[in-house]
């Protein structure tokens, strides 16, 4: 399978042609071997360096890279025995929501995030992880047989936004996210968010209030894409990037305002270079707050969490 690259690696697709090129040759002549060693060398140098320096509106392509890890990735990496459950008990079961009960270590947790789904098939399956209304309403659901069997909750956000279309305001998007949104700042159980790609708008707050919340380094979190932002402001989206810059979406942005917690590392060259590490850092982040929230009761978390809902923007 060929490696897709961003527009910004163009510089890293020429080395690896010339790499692959060399390997089909090196099978009958293996002395191009350490040539091919030279330029992988060159190689890392040059992901290195690009990555340590990505702009906002990078960051942007980075956090969409079609072969980003999902949260479906991330259940099958980080946690055993994931059993998925379905349906809204209302309207139906959307599947750019994915949840349900696994472990973490041993400690059961409910798992809820947006998924968008691989290959032409699947996507459309998971409406591009752009959810309806059923889908807040699921996770609803789930949010709310956790808080009944005091089980914590694990959210993984990673959507442009909910659905626009006239189906989901028809079936009451607005009213569906702003329930989510009462329900998840006084219910009595711990929280936990993960940021693990896009972070848009109200489709991704649905599911991302929480007593500790984190973000892959490469990913963004913000009230609209950068391209409807900068249609709005200079009625054209060919701004995007200065929209981006200006959003203040990336991760670091919004650690230093406050509005998160963590920043998880990603390995050099983003999430999608290796999946494994990737899980590897967020299960090492998610158990080591869980077992935090753990040590507190649940009054002081309310107490904790509300503080933080509150202190928001000053």
């Amino acid at each position: 399978m060929d490696k897709y690259f961003l527009d910004f690696e163009r510089p890293l697709e020429e080395i690896y042609k010339q790499i692959q090129a060399l390997e089909i040759v090196s099978k009958e002549n293996p002395d191009l071997q350490a040539q091919i060693d030279l330029l992988s060398k060159k190689y890392q140098e040059k992901e290195k360096k690009l990555y340590s320096n990505l702009s906002s509106w990078e960051k942007v392509m980075v956090a969409r890279h079609p072969d980003r890890p999902h949260t479906s990735d991330f259940i099958k990496l980080i946690f055993d025995e994931f059993d998925e459950l379905h349906g809204d008990r209302n309207f139906g079961d959307d599947p750019s929501i994915i949840g349900g009960l696994a472990t973490l270590e041993n400690i059961p947790v409910m798992i809820i995030g947006h998924e968008k789904g691989r290959g032409t098939q699947e996507k459309l399956k998971r409406n591009f992880g752009m959810p309806q209304p059923e889908g807040y309403r699921k996770a609803k659901r789930l949010m709310l047989l956790a808080e009944k069997f005091e089980i914590p909750i694990v959210t993984f956000i990673d959507t442009s936004g909910a659905y626009p279309g006239i189906e989901g305001e028809e079936r009451g998007q607005s009213e569906a996210i702003a329930t989510n949104l009462a329900i998840m700042s006084d219910i009595e159980t711990r929280l936990l968010s993960v940021v693990t790609g896009e972070g848009g708008s109200g489709g991704a707050l649905a599911i991302g209030i929480s007593d500790y919340s984190a973000m892959l380094e490469n990913s963004v979190y913000s009230v609209a894409s950068p391209e409807a932002c900068a249609s709005i402001v200079w009625r054209s989206s060919d701004m995007s990037k200065e929209a981006a810059n200006a959003m203040k979406l990336c991760s670091q942005d919004l650690h230093d305002l406050k509005l998160i917690d963590e920043i998880i590392s990603e390995p050099i060259g983003g999430a999608h270079s290796n999946h494994n590490e990737t899980a590897l850092a967020i299960k090492t982040s998610l158990l080591k707050n869980l077992l935090n929230l753990n040590k507190m009761n649940i009054k002081d978390i309310l107490e904790k969490r509300y503080q933080r809902l509150t202190s928001i923007g000053k």
